[in-house]
């Protein structure tokens, strides 16, 4: 084989790993920075480099606002049922000749001054 011809399939052979790596880092950034902008709530953008919103039709805005008023209601009955926890909480927690005064005075101011 001709001296030549090897000197130029080893240098073809140290350049190919360099320009694997190369890619590799190229491809591997392009994910980094699309999962970065998804995770971030940043629109994706085509090959134009202008962002691709998701469609929206009229379907898709009643069902957001049919869940967002559900959400709203959630959290309020989410809201009432902690208050009834903690007054639970401190009924339970209290001393029992505490709690029986706070009911006997409950009832004393109910019936009119027993």
């Amino acid at each position: 084989m001709d001296p030549n011809v090897i000197q130029i399939i080893k240098l073809v052979a140290g350049i190919v790993p360099f320009i694997a790596i190369i890619v590799a880092l190229v491809v591997g950034g392009s994910l980094l920075s699309t999962w970065i902008r998804i995770k971030n709530g940043y629109p994706l953008q085509n090959s134009w480099g202008l962002p691709i919103h998701p469609k929206t039709d009229q379907e898709a805005v009643e069902r957001i606002k049919l869940l967002t008023s559900e959400n709203a209601q959630l959290r309020a009955e989410l809201g009432s049922v902690k208050d009834r926890l903690e007054t639970i909480e401190r009924i339970v927690t209290d001393q029992p000749s505490k709690l029986a005064r706070e009911i006997e005075a409950l009832t004393v101011d109910k019936g009119g001054n027993a």
